[in-house]
């Protein structure tokens, strides 16, 4: 397949065809991680320890998602929304869409399939449903020359809705009707969320880019042999910080050489030689408890 074939924009970096190391996940037709916050103010903000870091990046971002789970995940909060209140947990969540996770305080069923507040209709006013859907995904930010791993998640609302006609995407359209359909796969391509400016509270859209330059590709593979990215795309008890690596950079010949002008960093932090990540046995992680993140989430889920 050609480099063009699928994209609107042409590319003006030289690029490579990746093959997927994650297609088995394409499916058929809180944190105190490092994330990536979405917001109503439409910008993408840094949290690395529950701080927000750095300048925000206004209406879209150039990612590239290097992890995801099979299915969509599901959280139920048993209060109803509160922005003054401290950050806590959903009441019951699961993950893979299944079961509630072990460790939810509060399970609401055995199964997701058979709980009461998976059916439509039982949220507010009688309409969605009170277990909401959400996905975290495991992002690089295009530009950004460290290979930091960031978790983004994604609302109902911006899971399901249908394409608007320019190419953009809700998430599981975006991977199932246009990344499958042309043999491509999250992590084989450059992806644009992008704020809906239309819509009442946040909501984004997805729209390939482009393929990925020989760097990127090497960051990406990078991130998908550290077991600490599986962190990034649960929402669980105690989460994890990956902290930087202090090692010396990649040599060269371990990837291809940059093109000759690398996309700039979107949140304006100085440019760096790409980092070494460390190897499964030299990372240390430090848990850390999961509560400030998911509150800011929690009352703005809104589902299609």
């Amino acid at each position: 397949m050609s480099d063009i074939t699928i994209f609107d924009e042409p590319s003006n970096v030289a690029t490579v065809r990746r093959e997927s190391r994650r297609a088995d996940r394409m499916g058929n037709s809180g944190s105190s991680m490092r994330r990536i916050k979405l917001s109503n103010g439409r910008d993408f903000t840094r949290v690395v320890n529950g701080e927000e870091i750095g300048a925000a990046v206004d209406q879209q971002l150039d990612v590239i998602i290097v992890d995801w789970l099979l299915e969509p995940s599901r959280k139920f909060y048993a209060s109803a929304y509160d922005k003054n209140a401290k950050g806590a947990l959903p009441d019951c969540w699961s993950n893979e869409g299944i079961v509630p996770e072990v460790g939810a305080k509060n399970p609401q069923a055995k199964s997701c399939m058979e709980c009461r507040n998976n059916v439509k209709g039982s949220g507010t006013n009688g309409t969605g449903k009170l277990c909401r859907y959400e996905r975290r995904i495991a992002v690089l930010v295009v530009g950004d020359p460290t290979g930091d791993v960031y978790q983004m998640a994604i609302p109902g609302a911006s899971l399901f809705n249908e394409t608007d006609g320019n190419g953009i995407y809700s998430f599981e359209n975006y991977v199932k009707k246009f990344l499958k359909v042309n043999r491509e796969a999250p992590d084989t391509v450059v992806t644009r969320i992008i704020y809906d400016r239309k819509a009442e509270t946040f909501k984004v859209g997805f729209k390939g880019i482009r393929h990925l330059t020989p760097v990127e590709s090497g960051l990406v593979d990078a991130a998908q042999d550290d077991p600490a990215t599986d962190n990034y795309i649960r929402l669980t008890v105690g989460a994890v910080d990956r902290p930087k690596a202090i090692a010396a950079p990649a040599p060269v010949a371990a990837i291809a050489p940059p093109p000759a002008k690398p996309a700039a960093n979107p949140f304006g932090d100085a440019d760096a030689e790409p980092a070494k990540r460390a190897s499964k046995t030299e990372a240390t992680f430090a848990p850390k408890a999961e509560l400030a993140s998911v509150l800011s989430e929690w009352g703005s889920d809104e589902e299609g």
